[in-house]
């Protein structure tokens, strides 16, 4: 049980990596599995074979109930970053345990391994702040700046502009659909925060003003994991 009960129609930021910090990711195919995984498993309905699943929801045969809205997600070599509004009472901790457990078993099976594959369960911070939630997609979708430019949080962006267009093209990020490069339908509800950025090109320039105004150096570590 965990200490804190996850409330209906609030948001969380949730996060887990690999235990020791090893990837969980090692190739495309692990991350478009994960993509598939977040789909499949956001879905009251029980899962018995989820390639027959991802299929017939991509086919429209499979109409999901979802446990959660997912607003923004970010999927990192050795760790991931979601932010979830919960829709049903447990939402949150059902999808995370149905996510861990069927991506924990493909990546095992896969690779060749036994054991954990994540460090203990997920981690989930209540945003609660409207000043917070502004944001909080931004810290979420900053993180693939690691693998642009090490050290960032300390050293700054450097050019923002050779930053942004980094970020506009990584491929595991919902970024990319803020910007109106769509790739994640079946995975995000955007109408929630499209209420406060508005289209792509307001969001664009929040984010834009955002990244080159913000002090990182007063990040927390829970955004930004290694």
């Amino acid at each position: 049980m965990r200490k804190d009960k996850l409330i209906s129609n609030n948001i969380y930021h949730t996060y887990n990596r690999g235990v020791e910090k090893r990837p969980l990711f090692i190739n495309n195919q692990d991350y478009s599995r994960f993509i598939d995984d977040i789909i499949i498993f956001n879905d009251i309905k029980l899962v018995v074979n989820p390639k027959r699943r991802i299929r017939d929801i991509k086919n429209g045969d499979h109409k999901r109930k979802p446990l959660v809205d997912i607003l923004a997600f970010c999927l990192m070599p050795n760790h991931y970053h979601l932010l979830l509004r919960q829709r049903v009472e447990s939402g949150i901790t059902e999808f995370m345990r149905k996510l861990g457990a069927g991506y924990a078993n493909y990546f095992n099976l896969k690779h060749q391994r036994v054991g954990p594959l994540f460090q203990g369960k997920f981690k989930s911070v209540l945003i609660d702040d409207e000043s917070q939630f502004m944001y909080i997609p931004f810290y979420i979708h900053l993180n693939p700046l690691d693998l642009h430019r090490s050290g960032w949080q300390n050293k700054g962006i450097g050019d923002s502009k050779k930053a942004i267009e980094f970020l506009d093209h990584y491929k595991w990020s919902s970024h990319s659909d803020y910007v109106d490069k769509a790739k994640f339908s079946l995975v995000l509800q955007k109408d929630f925060l499209k209420e406060y950025f508005g289209g792509a090109p307001e969001y664009a320039k929040v984010f834009s003003d955002f990244i080159n105004d913000f002090d990182f150096s007063a990040v927390d570590n829970n955004l930004i994991l290694e």
